[in-house]
């Protein structure tokens, strides 16, 4: 009986709990906002599986094309096809807007705001509720469900999570040799090549918006010009990596298009800043000082980043030289994730840039740390960066033909769009064929004019240009801005990647060169190695390269590394402080038995790779 009367006194209480609730009022918002929140994050989960969708769907293509030996269409390519066509479904299979659209004013419409607030409180049933910023919404009524709405993802997403991955492994797996050898017409390229497109495309779209009637200054079609100047061949690259087409034209097109991204990142960053200063003096002037801040600015933020990159890749290399970590393989790789991610977030809060930090620091970590890691967290580094350098990439390929039709505020400007296209090919071409004859004049190994017009066909725009179009959409151009480089990105992949394979053949450059890398596992252990005599292209440094190696094999490898010659070889006069940096395994030479072994399981891997790569069934 005892347990009978205690079940119903526990019953009662539940009842009397439940009853009071009810009559609180709060049971019905809590009831509504647990069903939205359910709602929301069905919705979530349905658009990211079908980004997944998209990426299996890719894949699967990706593999058809390879064993069909097609070379017309690579993943970048199918990634946006597919994207549009997931987009189009969206628009126009979807049910109708789902979404709840509420139109406030201030009590007092005179009142004015210093900036733009980042929330709004409402009133709703005596309950006060918070809304955040989502930007400027000029329709009258809202096209779009909520699926759509939650197709499109914050751009802070993209510079936070997706992008930094994808620079990492640019520079940790770049062609170190080759990139050295054309540092200096890189540079070139990417700097210079960077500000006179820039420059030109500025101009040539002022030109037309004047005769359009739009309202758009001559800074924003600047910060426009900066924003499709920066290029990414990662379609051209990854058919120049398959065909093994001539190093030196795969290394001026790979390193330019690296730090060209970083270029115009600090650009576009610039053009701000002289925007915000611009608009605290007279509209109708230019701004001598500000001007001028902004040049010293750009340069800050541009060495200041590659410093701060450099300095995490410095310190990584020095922690796993001089501990023992690496004797617990996960350890070291975890340690080397967080490493490599932190030097983006400490750029971004030096107010410095945290793409060409990554990019950077990558190049460091492959440089030096590399040789210091295990075996395993060797391999572990090197897949885990290629996956998601894959994965995302073709991610944000397949959002940007998703974006087409689900990002609510896309501008249409048909004359601009066409402009644009006629102003990115001539400045490109203003970039190339010139700065080529000026920098032929001192090299010794000459750019041909069919390499050349590779480099100015090469001239895709993509993954960076969108995503520096995504930061800022508030305003009606910046809206026909993010609309045009999503236009340029998707045609230039498509056709420009599409016809890449052809053009090799009409421009007669030479394909089906050995890789270095694959060809000599020697290669793996030093950098110094000299190319295969199969190699058609010969080596000609530039100064700036030959004395970064001098350095390097004097101070840096012997510092920030087990290799050997140590300190105590190279620079003998520091005395007890070079026996100090030199650890007893780099003194004794048990790291190069070590990497002897591990270089040519390594390498033997790689070779194994892409040796499967050209295998079939059929063959």
């Amino acid at each position: 009986m005892r347990w009978r009367t205690t079940s119903f006194y526990i019953m009662t209480g539940l009842f009397f709990i439940l009853d009071q609730a009810a009559g609180s009022g709060m049971d019905d918002m809590d009831v509504r906002t647990d069903a939205r929140k359910q709602r929301v994050h069905i919705i979530d989960s349905l658009d990211l599986l079908a980004y997944l969708l998209l990426l299996v769907l890719t894949i699967i293509t990706l593999w058809i094309f390879k064993k069909k030996r097609l070379w017309f269409l690579h993943e970048s390519g199918l990634s946006v096809i597919f994207g549009l066509i997931v987009g189009a479904i969206m628009r126009y299979a979807g049910k109708q807007s789902s979404i709840l659209k509420v139109d406030v004013k201030p009590v007092n419409e005179s009142s004015s705001f210093e900036s733009l607030p980042d929330v709004i409180r409402l009133n709703i049933s005596e309950h006060m509720l918070a809304y955040g910023l989502l930007g400027i919404d000029n329709s009258n009524a809202h096209r779009y469900n909520d699926i759509q709405e939650k197709a499109t993802f914050d751009s802070e997403i993209f510079f936070y999570i997706i992008l930094p991955p994808i620079i990492f492994h640019a520079g940790y797996s770049m062609r170190k040799k080759q990139f050295f050898d054309n540092l200096g017409s890189i540079l070139t390229f990417a700097l210079l090549g960077t500000v006179i497109s820039t420059v030109i495309i500025a101009c040539i779209m002022w030109l037309v918006v004047q005769f359009i009637s739009l309202n758009v200054r001559f800074l924003d079609t600047l910060y426009f010009g900066a924003i499709v100047s920066a290029t990414d061949p990662v379609t051209t690259l990854a058919i120049f990596s398959d065909l093994h087409v001539d190093p030196m034209i795969n290394s001026l097109i790979l390193g330019e298009s690296l730090l060209n991204d970083a270029v115009a990142i600090v650009l576009c960053g610039a053009i701000e800043d002289y925007s915000a200063l611009y608009l605290k003096g007279s509209p109708d002037t230019f701004e001598v000082e500000a001007f001028f801040r902004t040049i010293a600015n750009f340069f800050v933020i541009f060495l200041g980043s590659i410093g701060l990159g450099a300095l995490i890749g410095v310190l990584t290399s020095l922690l796993t030289k001089f501990t023992r970590i690496r004797d617990f393989q996960l350890l070291e790789t975890s340690l080397f994730f967080l490493m490599s991610y932190s030097s983006y977030l400490l750029a971004e809060i030096c107010e410095m840039s945290g793409i060409v930090s990554v990019l950077f620091c990558g190049i460091f970590q492959a440089h030096y740390t590399f040789h210091n890691l295990s075996l395993e967290s060797k391999l572990r580094t090197q897949q885990l960066f290629e996956v998601l350098h894959f994965l995302l990439e073709n991610f944000i390929f397949s959002y940007i033909g998703v974006s087409m039709f689900t990002f609510s505020h896309h501008k249409f400007q048909f004359a601009f769009i066409l402009a644009a296209f006629f102003a990115i090919a001539i400045a490109r071409a203003a970039n190339i064929y010139p700065l080529s004859f000026l920098l032929n004049l001192g090299r010794k190994n000459k750019i041909p004019p069919n390499f050349q017009h590779m480099l100015w066909f090469s001239g895709l725009r993509g993954a960076m240009a969108f995503a520096l179009a995504m930061q800022n959409t508030m305003s009606e151009a910046r809206q026909m801005f993010l609309t045009t480089t999503s236009l340029i990105s998707i045609f230039t992949v498509i056709f420009c990647g599409g016809m890449t394979s052809p053009l090799l053949g009409v421009l007669k450059i030479p394909t089906g060169v050995p890789d270095v890398f694959v060809e000599d596992p020697e290669s793996c252990q030093e950098d110094e190695q000299t190319p295969s005599s199969t190699v058609q292209t010969p080596r000609a440094k530039s100064a700036l390269a030959r004395g970064w190696k001098k350095i390097d094999s004097i101070l840096l490898k012997p510092l920030l590394t087990n290799s050997q010659p140590t300190l105590q070889d190279t620079l003998p006069w520091l005395g007890p402080v070079a026996r100090v940096l030199t650890p007893c395994d780099q003194m004794v030479g048990t790291h190069i038995s070590r990497q002897s072994h591990e270089g040519n399981i390594i390498c033997n891997n790689f070779s194994s790779i892409e040796g499967e790569d050209s295998l079939s069934c059929g063959d």
